[in-house]
């Protein structure tokens, strides 16, 4: 069976909410954007290994540091991204996918649709944003 992406398929509002060709959607959503982090994650390490010259110019040498630093912080941040992509396909396989954490109410298709790995629906996700201000600012 072709991916639903691969057929232009778009899960709708009318459908009910995650049959299984919204779930096959949304997991092959997943697994696209893992695989391309980890090419990406590939690319970073041969473009590392390969960028080890020594810049005689102390100028160049710190850019270059710069640079090395900044990609590994990036690199950081997918490794902490394909964990939280990793846990939406087990919600997937286990029936909680697309549904609230918090209010156990369905998380819009829209927000999915951006967001895939989102666990709380927007309210949810807008009053824990506002506590998390609240307590930062105390």
């Amino acid at each position: 069976m072709a991916p639903p992406e691969s057929e232009g398929y778009r899960p709708q509002e009318g459908e009910e909410f995650m049959n299984p060709r919204q779930l096959e959607y949304f997991r092959q959503k997943l697994l696209n954007w893992k695989e391309d982090i980890l090419k990406e994650s590939r690319e970073t390490v041969t473009h590392l290994q390969t960028e080890t010259e020594n810049h005689p110019d102390l100028a160049d040498r710190a850019s270059s540091e710069t640079d090395r630093a900044l990609e590994l912080r990036t690199r950081d941040r997918q490794r902490k991204l394909i964990s939280k992509i990793e846990d939406a396909i087990r919600r997937i396989e286990d029936g909680s996918y697309g549904y609230c954490e918090e209010t156990g109410e369905p998380i819009t298709l829209a927000r999915l649709e951006a967001r895939p790995i989102a666990t709380l629906s927007l309210e949810a996700q807008e009053r824990h944003e506002r506590r998390e201000r609240v307590h930062r600012d105390d």
